[in-house]
């Protein structure tokens, strides 16, 4: 990628790989909560298996004894019937999303359907793990990152020449001042490691402030 005329191209692509790190909240959630997720999918091979290993890392250490008896129980009903089977998995997986959801301080609010619409850097990010290789994800978000940085700088410097002169032009300055620079406090902080459940932090540790 060619340098945008504001930062370097190899810096672009560093902060749109790592812009990932920084989409809201509610999006990640939904994409935790959705029956094609990735915590309901290993939820299903664990009950492929009769193991719940593939599931644990989704939970905070000190809620596996939890998650241990919710399987035993599921286990142990789940193949008197193919109805009992239904409500037992679907036991399990709302239990375990649920507690994931509390280890990361946030609500828990039901289980969304398949192909519910996530971020599609998400959906990306699965690609790009499912492929072995991050090309498409970070192409994809180094665009948008310079369409939104390019969008804000020029809204910045077309009021900037009657900033001092004009003051609903200066007031438009200020605005668009404040949103530049708060978009790149953003990004560093994304540099240096900040963002709540969208730093896609293990389980177990402490919530970090969303910007």
């Amino acid at each position: 990628m060619s340098s945008t005329g504001l930062l370097p191209a190899s810096l672009g692509r560093v902060l749109g790989a790592l812009t990932l790190l920084w989409l809201p909240a509610t999006l990640a959630d939904a994409h935790c909560d959705t029956l094609d997720g990735p915590v309901v999918m290993d939820a299903r091979l664990a009950l492929e298996r009769a193991d719940a290993t593939p599931v644990l890392k989704w939970v905070r250490a000190d809620d596996e004894p939890e998650i241990r008896a919710a399987f035993k129980q599921v286990m142990a009903v789940r193949s008197a019937s193919p109805a009992a089977r239904e409500l037992a998995d679907r036991y399990f997986f709302e239990t375990l999303v649920r507690i994931h959801r509390a280890g990361e301080g946030a609500p828990y609010t039901g289980l969304k359907p398949a192909g519910t619409p996530v971020d599609p850097a998400v959906r990306l990010a699965d690609a790009a793990i499912a492929a072995g290789s991050p090309a498409d994800l970070e192409k994809a978000l180094a665009a948008h990152l310079h369409e939104t940085l390019t969008g804000k700088w020029q809204r910045l410097v077309a009021s900037r020449p009657r900033a001092g002169d004009d003051l609903v032009t200066g007031r438009a300055w200020v605005a668009a001042y404040v949103d530049f620079v708060h978009f790149a406090e953003g990004v560093h902080q994304v540099l240096v490691g900040s963002g709540g459940h969208s730093d896609h932090s293990a389980p177990g540790t402490a919530p970090q402030h969303e910007h």
